[in-house]
């Protein structure tokens, strides 16, 4: 059976925890992500900014017109990933208990990757 490793995305749009919030919620755009995973310089996995997160400081500051900072300040710490092993099947139940539209994808307890809702439909559909 295929797993979470063989479908995921490699190539990542990352942040780093000092990068801009304004820099960030640029790349998400121009990209056309719903989020991120925020790396320390090690590589680690610390957080993950999403649209949803950059939404909110917009909503929340836009009376005062006075919002800035670093991804640090306003991204999500507490993070779900799933390992490179998982099996679909088992990766499609995480996708229906969760809120999430993605998760990062560890091996050996280092960011590879990131699975999609729609990276996932696309592989089963293929199996189907």
């Amino acid at each position: 059976m295929r797993t979470v490793g063989d479908i995921m995305t490699t190539e990542l749009l990352t942040f780093t925890p000092e990068t801009s919030i304004h820099e960030a919620i640029k790349a998400l755009l121009d990209n056309r992500y719903s989020g991120a995973p925020v790396v320390d310089a090690d590589g680690n996995l610390v957080g993950v900014l999403s649209r949803k997160d950059c939404l909110k400081i917009v909503f929340s500051t836009s009376y005062h017109g006075d919002w800035g900072g670093t991804v640090a300040e306003y991204m999500s710490a507490k993070v779900e990933t799933l390992d490179a092993e998982t099996d679909l099947v088992s990766a499609a139940k995480l996708f229906f208990a969760s809120p999430y539209r993605r998760f990062p994808v560890m091996r050996d307890g280092k960011l590879v990757g990131q699975v999609s809702r729609a990276d996932l439909l696309r592989a089963l559909i293929d199996e189907a």
